[in-house]
């Protein structure tokens, strides 16, 4: 249920995003920003990727895609050393999360991710990272959406409803904040747009709403987004340790 609030709500935020896309300019004039650091950042992200742009070879490929699954595979082999350790070494329920073997792939795979990016790999942007990276973003996606049970769905639509309801002041929240900050900062709608979807949508969708604005800049989508998964993975630790607090 939650995975369906959670793929409903920010769907809908989305939409109304992309759609202030097309009116970015009155909302810049409103927001009093000044554009010049994007025009810059756009052709700085253009000269790059003409810098290192090349059709991609089968050794390429092969490299690229290898050094994928060679930090996913230490990150798995961490994950399943740290989870037994700190399982018996952690009581407090408060830091149950750290026996969780997913909790660690998830934090070694994002490091990983962040290190590789001050190396040589970063080159990789050439010969098309992003868009693999796409590709198992949307397989991540598509197997997160087929745990959803339709069923359990209209089985609980009482219940349910409740929760489209949270969704919706939560969203409403968040947007709201986030046109307060922008208005005081006199942010660009592009920064408050793309960093909005880094931290609702992910890597899933901040790249869209990046490259709706210019293609050249779908890659600052990503990196925003993996830096919110960086900064949400402790943000969403203190706030379940919160929630356990409060709960008892």
């Amino acid at each position: 249920q939650m995975i369906i609030v959670d793929v409903f709500i920010a769907n809908i935020f989305m939409s109304l995003i992309l759609f202030g896309i097309g009116k970015r300019k009155k909302i810049d004039k409103w927001l009093k920003a000044d554009n010049s650091g994007i025009d810059a950042l756009q052709e700085k992200m253009q000269t790059y990727n003409a810098s290192v742009s090349k059709i991609p070879t089968f050794k390429d490929v092969i490299v690229m895609v290898g050094v994928v699954f060679m930090a996913i595979g230490t990150a798995h082999v961490f994950a399943q050393l740290l989870g037994p350790f700190f399982k018996g070494i952690v009581n407090n329920p408060y830091f149950s999360f750290l026996s969780s073997g997913f909790f660690w792939i998830v934090v070694l795979a994002t490091v990983f991710g962040v290190l590789l990016s001050f190396t040589k790999a970063k080159k990789m942007e050439g010969v098309g990272a992003s868009r693999v990276g796409s590709i198992f973003i949307y397989i991540l996606v598509a197997t997160i959406g087929m745990k959803m049970d339709i069923e359990q769905l209209i089985t609980n639509w009482q219940t349910f409803k409740f929760l489209i309801i949270i969704g919706l002041i939560w969203i409403s929240i968040h947007g709201a904040l986030l046109l307060i900050m922008a208005k005081l900062v006199k942010a660009p709608y592009f920064f408050a747009a793309v960093g909005s979807q880094a931290n609702v949508g992910g890597a899933a969708s901040a790249p869209v709403v990046a490259g709706a604005f210019h293609p050249s800049l779908a890659p600052v989508g990503v990196l925003l987004a993996v830096l919110g998964y960086a900064v949400g993975t402790i943000g969403a630790i203190i706030c379940s340790s919160m929630l356990m607090a409060v709960a008892g």
